[in-house]
């Protein structure tokens, strides 16, 4: 059985930076090949935000590419999301899955998911 873990959420000004961490435990095999981050703002549709697959290949939703970068440690088996540049609408509860497509919008709606984490961007 397989767990996600996510951490460093919080509340930050509009132009500033914030680091999420999602720490996995349980053996992440094929099934849950593909990694990535996904978020709600309160009264709209799951959105998938960044993907990083086995090989370390990443994708990104349109609306953080140059803003968001998605990393992570096998060593540590920790996922990264580094956020730049944060902008009110960016406010969402935000949470880590895992899954075995790299889809962006795949692994936010299929994935395994962790707790979620709340990141509020004030204007």
């Amino acid at each position: 059985q397989v767990r996600l873990v996510e951490s460093g959420g919080g509340s930050v000004q509009a132009g500033d930076s914030l680091r999420l961490s999602c720490t996995t435990f349980g053996y992440f095999g094929y099934t849950y090949r593909c990694m990535g981050w996904f978020r709600q703002a309160p009264g709209k549709e799951r959105e998938g935000v960044a993907t990083i697959d086995s090989y370390g290949n990443t994708r990104y939703a349109d609306s953080v590419k140059g803003r968001f970068t998605i990393s992570k440690d096998k060593a540590k088996n920790t996922l990264t999301l580094q956020m730049n540049s944060l902008e009110p609408e960016k406010t969402a509860l935000y949470s880590c899955a895992a899954g075995a497509l790299c889809g962006v919008g795949w692994v936010a709606e299929n994935g395994v998911r962790g707790q979620r984490t709340q990141v509020t961007v004030f204007s």
